[in-house]
């Protein structure tokens, strides 16, 4: 496949639209390898930096399979996970999914701690596919039955050295312990650290290809 190009991709028109108005044309490297492999369903170890372009690389493959295959979401369920180790990195998660995805039908939302928690578990209360999450707060939710991630098909787990040396790595393994075991696995980091290659190990032998 010529991954030179996001013409080139196989990416549904609505998303290809996008890219074209933003006047995106060639991929950054990390989106040349990824979306690829990401569009076949396949689990994803990714070492990129930010500010490459990371969060295209992940966002459009699952808004296509999103949009591919539409699906009714629980109450208080979500399609596709992402944890982000600040609010700040979930706030800029959320604002590329809302802008890849503008022509595509999907609903999302962020959870994250330092703002009121009434509004998250209201945006909770019908299902999204989208969930951005920081652990903490997700956490709390989960606890309190906010939260069911039970149907959770897309999983991805970014600026994972940024989550650990913030101390998450209890919080981020008990997150994936309620994950569905038949899932899709991404894990981004800036470092392969020795730590942070067998926490992948762990998650990305911990799910199965759908």
């Amino acid at each position: 496949m010529n991954t030179n190009r996001f013409e080139a991709l196989p990416l549904a028109a609505p998303l290809q639209q996008v890219l074209k108005e933003l006047g995106y044309e060639e991929p950054s490297p990390i989106q040349a390898q990824a979306i690829p492999i990401l569009l076949q369903g396949k689990d994803l170890l990714g070492c990129a930096q930010t500010g490459t372009g990371k969060t295209a690389s992940f966002a459009l493959p699952i808004l296509q399979q999103l949009h591919e295959r539409r699906k009714t979401v629980r109450p208080k369920a979500c399609r596709a996970l992402v944890l982000a180790p600040t609010r700040e990195l979930a706030g800029q998660v959320g604002k590329s999914f809302a802008t890849y995805g503008k022509l595509v039908k999907f609903r999302q939302t962020l959870i994250y701690g330092g703002v009121g928690s009434v509004p998250q578990i209201n945006a909770m209360r019908n299902g999204v596919d989208v969930l951005v999450a920081t652990p903490g707060r997700l956490l709390d939710l989960i606890d309190q039955r906010h939260v069911d991630l039970s149907q959770v098909e897309f999983f991805v787990l970014d600026e994972v050295d940024r989550m650990l040396d913030m101390g998450f790595l209890r919080d981020v393994k008990r997150i994936i312990s309620l994950l569905p075991s038949r899932r899709q696995s991404l894990f981004f980091s800036a470092t392969l650290a020795p730590n942070i290659v067998e926490l992948a190990k762990t998650i990305l032998e911990g799910s199965r290809a759908r």
